[in-house]
């Protein structure tokens, strides 16, 4: 006896969890990645900007606020590098389709991937990303225009931790230990 025609009952329960528990979990990480983002006006703050007074003191700034401002920073350049390719329609659906290569393999991964029972590590992930995101972008003809504007970018990232002040950052461990500490105080 056949089953052609029959509609089926129920849908396969297998793969409806399985995609909305991804989905959730891609959320979930990219809601964690943009946590260590740092409010956009404690950047843009303009009672913290002065010239540093030695080149010492500009390093140790751009050391300091790179690890601060890591996340704000690299947004700023994506966008930079996004509104370059405003006339590039192609290279924008190719850095597109890139950026959610990118997010599959390498950003919202959280098993190791195996491809014909190999173990591959992050690191080759990261190259062989790398490798093929820049040979694709070649081909698209706006590869200078990309990599001008990665430069402008971190130009623009470099001048802007150079002269932001460090002396009132605050990192999320000082804070808890802050309050931490006059908790305590305050008990005793």
């Amino acid at each position: 006896m056949t089953n052609y025609g029959t509609i089926p009952t129920s849908s396969s329960p297998s793969t409806a969890p399985v995609n909305l528990e991804y989905i959730s979990r891609a959320k979930e990480r990219i809601r964690e990645g943009l946590a260590t983002r740092r409010p956009w006006r404690e950047i843009f703050d303009l009672h913290c900007y002065n010239f540093p007074k030695s080149f010492g003191d500009a390093t140790g700034r751009v050391k300091k606020n790179f690890v601060y401002f890591t996340m704000n920073y690299a947004l700023i350049v994506l966008v930079i590098v996004f509104f370059s390719l405003i006339w590039h329609p192609i290279s924008m659906i190719v850095f597109i389709a890139m950026m959610a290569v990118w997010l599959f393999l390498y950003f919202l991964r959280d098993e190791p991937l195996v491809i014909f029972g190999r173990l591959i590590t992050d690191k080759v992930v990261l190259i062989v990303l790398s490798i093929v995101t820049f040979g694709v972008l070649l081909l698209t003809g706006a590869t200078w225009n990309i990599l001008i504007s990665v430069l402008v970018g971190l130009v623009v990232v470099l001048i802007h931790a150079a002269v932001r002040r460090t002396d009132n950052l605050v990192s999320d461990e000082e804070a808890a230990g802050g309050l931490l500490s006059r908790s305590a105080g305050g008990s005793s």
